[in-house]
């Protein structure tokens, strides 16, 4: 399994990056990419929404199951990652390949810093997961 230590974790599988400008962008984990087998559609229709941390912000179809998506900090969100596609359908699988780095989900304008203490290092999450 990949935990990459410059990201926060959540116990919903989602991962958070913080960018300098007070953004983050936000995924799933490879973890979770692996046990929903191959991604076919990603939708995410919050953009432009302030949601509340814990709050569904999109939904992630593989070919065995729907997941909902976690909102890891309340935040703004501003972007869907268009790589994914304009309608969440055009090449969802990047998710699977890149969960880290190409798969990201969404752009956010955190909206509560201080809730980044609330979520888990690499070494805890990859703990969880065992």
């Amino acid at each position: 399994m990949n935990f990459p230590d410059n990201l926060k974790y959540t116990k919903e599988h989602e991962w958070l990056m913080l960018n300098e400008d007070g953004t983050a962008i936000v995924g799933i984990t490879d973890f979770a990419q692996g046990e929903l087998g191959d991604i076919v559609y990603v939708e995410v229709d919050t953009v432009g929404e302030t949601i509340e941390r814990d709050e569904i912000f999109g939904t992630v179809e593989a070919v065995k199951t729907t997941s909902d998506l976690f909102m890891p900090v309340s935040g703004e969100v501003l972007e869907f990652n268009k790589d994914l596609g304009s309608d969440g359908e055009d090449n969802p699988a990047l998710i699977n390949d890149d969960a880290y780095g190409k798969g990201w989900i969404v752009k956010i304008r955190l909206t509560n810093p201080s809730q980044l203490d609330d979520l888990m290092d690499a070494a805890a999450y990859a703990s969880l997961v065992g």
